[in-house]
């Protein structure tokens, strides 16, 4: 801390006012610009005191902290995705509770008007049902397995979407997520497209996936996420009812972009996530292309 040691208090010699705050009196001066300055603008030092923008202009030059995934790491910060896929899950299915019409027209179908019915479907163009088909869960016509159906994938959402979020950030969170609910409707239009489904879990799966990749790169406790991995595979193929080619689907596309997020070399990492997520992303596309190709091909 500078001070004056013996300021002066002649008639002619003007009493030291801080610099943002003109009107009061100080005799206390920054440590690195040297201005003048009062209570409210200092700030606790290695030594003595600073001034706010000697402080801004400090920190500019400080590294962030990472996690172990290259995302900045704060565990204050709201899981601000996690939340808003859930909103828009719920604000979907009060869409469905409003129109019946709202499964029909945003639901996975592959092939619709090419079989003689009269819905669209991926083949005819209506590639946007890759996406929101993920968005849609069993409406509430399906009785008490319309209510099961969004509140477990809703649960398990909130339950490890935040961990994974924090460790990931938004970003590789987001791109996990979406991506691994497309790889599952993409597998059931391989599979088979005259099949139609809805729902959150094949991008659940991947999130299962990634949530054992990631915790055994960083050496956590995976038995809990196994157990209810194995729980759900036994589910999914025991009911005949599920689309196992969602399932399935997702948890492979997670699987895979996990160990691309947790195994990237650090000088490369960003570089190597950002490449991966694209890189799945085109593989998804393209085999939509070729499949699509393959079924309108001689279709007038």
């Amino acid at each position: 801390m500078s001070t004056d040691p013996t300021p002066a208090t002649g008639p002619d010699t003007p009493v030291p006012s801080c610099y943002r705050h003109p009107g009061r009196e100080t005799y206390v001066r920054c440590t690195r610009c040297d201005r003048y300055i009062c209570p409210d603008c200092m700030r606790d030092a290695a030594v003595g005191h600073q001034c706010v923008e000697c402080v801004s202009e400090g920190q500019k030059g400080v590294r962030q902290p990472r996690t172990a995934l290259g995302a900045r790491a704060s565990g204050t910060q709201a899981p601000v995705v996690t939340y808003t896929l859930i909103g828009l899950c719920v604000l979907a299915y009060l869409g469905e509770v409003a129109s019946d019409g709202v499964v029909r027209d945003f639901m996975m179908l592959g092939l619709g008007a090419f079989q003689g019915g009269t819905l669209g479907g991926v083949a005819e163009g209506e590639w946007y049902r890759l996406v929101t088909s993920m968005f849609l869960h069993q409406p509430p016509s399906n009785g008490s397995f319309g209510i099961t159906h969004i509140l477990f994938n809703m649960w398990a959402l909130w339950a490890i979407g935040p961990s994974l979020e924090q460790v990931l950030g938004r970003w590789r969170f987001l791109a996990l997520y979406v991506l691994s609910g497309l790889g599952g409707s993409v597998l059931l239009y391989l599979v088979d497209p005259f099949d139609s489904a809805v729902g959150a879990s094949g991008a659940i799966f991947g999130l299962f996936a990634a949530f054992f990749v990631i915790g055994r790169k960083m050496g956590g406790q995976v038995g809990p996420i196994v157990f209810l991995l194995v729980l759900n595979l036994v589910i999914t193929f025991a009911v005949p009812s599920i689309s196992w080619e969602g399932h399935i689907g997702g948890l492979a596309t997670g699987a895979l972009l996990a160990l691309a997020y947790a195994y990237a070399p650090k000088s490369r990492r960003q570089l190597v996530h950002v490449g991966a997520s694209a890189a799945v992303l085109v593989l998804l596309v393209a085999l939509v292309l070729v499949k699509t190709a393959d079924l309108t091909s001689g279709v007038a």
